[in-house]
């Protein structure tokens, strides 16, 4: 009995204990209430949290909010995507609440926005250890971007080229480097395969798209060790407020072809914040279009039509669910008589794509927010139909039976599943690590050329990242990722067989530094070293046509393993002139590659006449230059954006470009020192002028110096060295805005496209041309009108 007394007053006073304990800290507490604003009007699901403290919420529809504190002296911070943040230093006493304003002005340099492909956490991008760059929706309206190909060239040390006539294959260059160089994302999942590298720049529509993040060189190791030029993430359209919009477009290029192009938009989102979905489609219909009149394509015709959802559900404060689904049916088709079934051409190159990407993710989150696990599945998934060949400009039996050959079909498949772990450490250290699998499954058939590619690659990754902030002006980033690939790939083409059986593991490390000089002026440096598996990319699926033949990529036997090692270094300079926002960014860069892959005609044809090219290790090569970039915002009314890279990519011994096969009398070697279709200078322009709440003024361009491109030479094959152009690519666009009621928004647009007619003048001509020999503006002049309306 006195042992039960005993416990019976033990568990009273714990409990009288806690109770006392959880009022003095009620006690100690006041409430902190206030509202977000931005030009009178609110803003609704800000952010409003202490620095350095724990306490944090949202604002509501209204923009209202309400905090509880514990009492003494902090520092309140509204901060909300596209606005710049503020801060309010308040002392709050024991038994007094307190009201706390804030009105945000807008962001025009975007310099506060929050990123996730620094450091596969969330992060301001002035606090990021590593340069991203931000595209936006705005960007896009101004640039009339329809694609995501469209859309990329407006920032220093990116460029987009389009590399084939008959099918509109898109790649894109980070720092001079092709494409297979550069992870794509969607979503911070690398489910972009190789085969959706090909075409699938242009599959994307714009209006699917929340933000482009893009990271030169190869800061973000931490998604694959193939992010050797950078990396870009594409995020899609997030549920963030009621609304919305269907906009149209229609394209005249060249002032004779037409293309067409319808978005849907809409977003519902649940008055606790606790759910939201949103979905988007698209419909595209573009002509072919002929520059030169001789009857074939230099610009395809193109379908689209895209459907995608995006939903997101919160069991409760501590954790996050999110869905996301995007359907792509696309057709393109180029070469001559579009008309006709592809085998009465005389050249077509005709895809029928059906893609899926899909994908779920659960973050979870402790109170405190200090730790946090994330899982995540997404899978990308392709079915396509293709024919590339034609009769070659004849009409014989044989050339009959070799047109039926040329039908093939696809299927892709690309997996990626992990886990994420991060832990916030008290004096503000951040650790991340992680697991990921990753599985690309490509069978490429045509059985009437005997082709095939057979190619499933497993990557297993096991990542870590330490992110030290020793003192508040200085951050350093050590990372490393650890790859164990196993590449099981077969390929033929007619009588010649490959395969390429690889199973190793590779370290990539990763160090990046931030140290800021002062309020205004920050320094960046950073190292990472990456690595490529023998393995088919896409370039090396892409078929194109010179001479009336198809030329077919095939792997050496000897192909090796190709490694990198990045270095960069920056200075960037931002700083408020009483009312003007500048921002200045001078960025060096300098990547070596060792083992390159590059691609070799060995002047040689197939039984069935056939080009054979094969995919060889070069010597080593690198690529270094410097990337410049100035953005100027007076007013929220006015940007100016200019950006310009210089730089060279050159190899370190001649490399073999044409390999000359001895049956032609005086045939050479044809070598290259410099990459080919790499200029050494380019840049781009952004002005954005709103003249009034009812017009709006953009004009925006870009810049391509001369480069290098090889030309066959269709009645030899052989391959001559071209010195190319170079062009300006201006945009210009009038907006006029008004309402029709509170919640009915009506925008009319119009403006053209290259206004210099800035295009390349010296294509091919008929059906023995070489349809790779395409480069400069994707399009010539072209007018557009536009209309959105909706509540947006």
């Amino acid at each position: 009995m006195k042992t039960l007394n005993s416990g019976i007053l033990k568990y009273f006073s714990c409990l009288l204990l806690f109770l006392a304990s959880h009022s003095y800290g009620q006690v100690n507490e006041v409430r902190v209430s206030g509202t977000v604003t931005t030009d009178g009007k609110p803003v609704p699901f800000a952010s409003v949290f202490l620095k350095n403290g724990k306490a944090g919420t949202n604002t509501d529809i209204d923009g209202n909010y309400e905090l509880d504190v514990p009492v003494g002296e902090w520092i309140i911070v509204a901060q909300s995507q596209g606005y710049r943040s503020q801060s309010r230093t308040i002392t709050l006493m024991k038994g007094k609440n307190a009201e706390v304003d804030f009105k945000l002005t807008e962001d025009a340099l975007g310099l506060e926005g929050v990123v996730v492909s620094a450091t596969r956490n969330r992060i301001s991008r002035k606090e990021a250890p590593v340069i991203v760059n931000v595209l936006n929706p705005k960007l896009f309206r101004a640039t009339q971007s329809i694609s995501l190909a469209d859309g990329l060239n407006f920032q220093p040390g990116v460029r987009i080229e389009t590399n084939c006539q008959n099918c509109g294959f898109t790649q894109v260059r980070l720092n001079g480097l092709e494409g297979q160089y550069t992870q794509i994302l969607v979503n911070s999942r690398p489910v972009f395969s190789a085969l959706n590298g090909v075409y699938g720049l242009e599959q994307i529509p714009v209006s699917i798209i929340e933000r482009l993040e893009v990271v030169r060189s190869g800061g973000s190791a931490l998604f694959g060790s193939n992010a050797i030029a950078g990396t870009i993430n594409v995020i899609t359209r997030e549920p963030v407020i009621n609304s919305w919009e269907i906009s149209s477009n229609l394209g005249i290029i060249g002032g004779t072809t037409a293309d067409r192009n319808v978005n849907l938009n809409a977003s519902i989102v649940s008055e606790d914040l606790s759910s939201g979905v949103t979905v988007y489609g698209i419909f595209r219909d573009r002509d072919a279009y002929d520059a030169n009149g001789d009857g074939f394509s230099e610009i395809t015709k193109l379908s689209n039509n895209s459907l995608g959802a995006k939903a997101f559900l919160r069991p409760n404060d501590n954790s996050r669910l999110g869905i996301d689904f995007t359907g792509i049916r696309e057709y393109r088709r180029g070469g001559d008589r579009i008309n006709l079934a592809p085998q009465f051409t005389d050249i077509t190159e005709e895809l029928d794509h059906k893609t899926i990407f899909t994908g779920v993710d659960y973050q979870l989150f402790d109170e405190t927010r200090e730790n946090e696990f994330t899982a995540y599945l997404s899978v990308q998934h392709t079915d396509r139909d293709s024919y590339y060949g034609g009769l070659g400009g004849g009409r014989t039996a044989a050339d009959s039976v070799a047109a039926n050959n040329a039908f093939g079909l696809t299927k892709d498949l690309a997996i990626v599943a992990g886990s994420k772990y991060t832990h916030t450490f008290k004096n503000r250290d951040i650790i991340t690590t992680g697991l990921e699998y990753q599985l690309n499954d490509t069978e490429d058939a045509i059985p009437g050329y005997n082709r095939l590619v057979d190619q499933q690659v497993n990557s297993y990754g096991l990542y870590a990242q330490y992110e030290w902030k020793p003192v508040e002006k200085f951050t350093a980033l050590l990372g490393a990722r650890l790859d164990h690939v196993d590449v099981d790939g077969f390929y033929t083409i007619q009588d010649v067989d490959r395969s390429s059986q690889v199973n190793e593991t590779v370290l990539s490390p990763r160090l990046t530094v931030l140290y800021n000089i002062s309020e205004s002026l920050q320094f960046r440096g950073g190292y990472a070293r990456g690595f490529r598996a023998p393995q088919a990319f896409n370039e090396d699926l892409h078929i194109s046509s010179v001479g009336g033949e198809q030329r077919f990529v095939i792997l050496s036997d000897d192909l090796e393993n190709e490694y990198s090692n990045a270095y960069t270094a920056s200075l960037n300079f931002t700083k408020d002139f009483r009312k003007t926002q500048t921002n200045f960014l001078l960025e060096g860069f300098y990547t070596t590659l060792q083992n390159p892959f590059t691609i070799v005609s060995t002047g040689t044809s197939l039984p069935n006449g056939s080009i054979l090219e094969e995919s060889r290790n070069g010597s080593g090569a690198y690529v270094a230059g410097t990337n410049m970039e100035l953005s100027v915002s007076p007013s929220p009314a006015f940007l100016f954006k200019a950006g310009a890279t210089i730089q060279r990519s050159v190899y370190k011994e001649e490399q073999l470009l044409y390999e000359a096969t001895g049956d032609v009398p005086g045939e050479q070697d044809v070598t290259l020192k410099d990459f080919a279709r790499s200029p050494n200078v380019y840049g781009f322009i952004n002005a954005n002028w709103t003249m009034s709440e009812a017009f709006q003024l953009d004009l925006t361009g870009s810049y391509t110096g001369t480069m290098i491109v090889p030309h066959v030479i269709s009645d030899s094959g052989f391959i001559r060295l071209e010195d190319s152009e170079d062009f300006l690519d201006l945009t210009t666009k009038l907006t006029y805005h008004f309402d029709l009621a509170e919640n009915f928004h009506v925008e009319l647009s119009g403006g053209v496209q290259n206004l210099f007619n800035s295009y390349q003048d010296n294509f091919d001509s008929g059906p023995l041309r070489d349809s790779d020999f395409i480069y400069g503006p994707n399009r010539p002049r072209t007018v557009f009108v536009g209309l959105k309306f909706g509540d947006f």
